[in-house]
């Protein structure tokens, strides 16, 4: 335990110190708060941000997608999905199970109540991907974000201040206004097979150390454990707040 101390208190201030450069994206359905030198992109029905140059920009990355609510959305059944193993496709035909770095939980942001999860090789082997999902009246949206398990410390302050700056503002007519969207029919999945494939292929392959090195090779559990006790503490932050 003593060794894992030093571990936890670099985490502690991802809940307090949170860096003032950031640029609000805002599209049709949502609006947050992202890192100064990122870009979102609109990749067919997918907004994708990420850095806009270097390697930076294979280190992490935030999608965002939304539907017509339809007989897959249910806070019950996203919760359900994302406290199972979820299966890759691998570039080479193979395939893997994802970890699950901590259970789903309901959580309210700004007043909306969103699913949230984190898992471990999800959506690109060797990422870490945070899920949010939620649904305010005929729409249902998902906020993927990721980063290399690299460099997940170096983006966690980041990432913390993009969730709880999430403002779901959909207007309850979006769904009859394409263009105002995109927004994908209610038939489709919000999570699931086919989804993510915004995901850039200069990332599918996972292949990123860090400096060049290693990376944070055998840090694997300590990172874990300290992302799941940072989530933790975040959802004790967010509680905290709507009393």
């Amino acid at each position: 335990m003593k060794q894992l101390l030093p571990v936890l208190a670099f985490f502690a201030p991802i809940l307090t110190a949170i860096p003032s450069e950031a640029k609000v994206f805002r599209n049709a359905y949502i609006a947050f708060e992202m890192p100064e030198n990122w870009k979102c992109n609109l990749e067919v029905t997918e907004w994708v941000c990420r850095a806009e140059q270097g390697k930076e920009a294979k280190e992490a990355i935030i999608i965002l997608t939304a539907k017509e609510v339809g007989p897959p959305d249910s806070f019950a059944l996203y919760e359900q999905y994302l406290n199972k193993p979820i299966t890759l496709q691998t570039k080479v035909g193979g395939s893997s199970e994802s970890k699950i770095v901590y259970k789903a939980k309901n959580v309210s942001i700004n007043d909306q109540p969103w699913v949230d999860g984190l898992h471990l090789g999800s959506e690109v082997p060797n990422y870490f991907t945070r899920y949010l999902a939620t649904i305010k009246d005929k729409i249902a949206i998902l906020v993927t974000l990721s980063a290399h398990k690299n460099y997940y410390t170096r983006y966690s302050q980041e990432f913390f201040k993009t969730v709880m700056s999430l403002k779901v503002i959909a207007t309850k007519n979006l769904g009859s206004r394409p263009d105002l969207g995109p927004i994908r029919p209610g038939s489709e999945g919000l999570l699931g097979p086919g989804v993510g494939s915004g995901m850039p292929a200069d990332m599918m392959d996972g292949d990123l150390t860090q400096d060049g090195g290693s990376g944070n090779k055998g840090k694997g559990p300590l990172v874990l454990i300290a992302l799941a006790l940072a989530a933790a503490g975040g959802y004790l932050f967010m509680k905290k707040r709507r009393k």
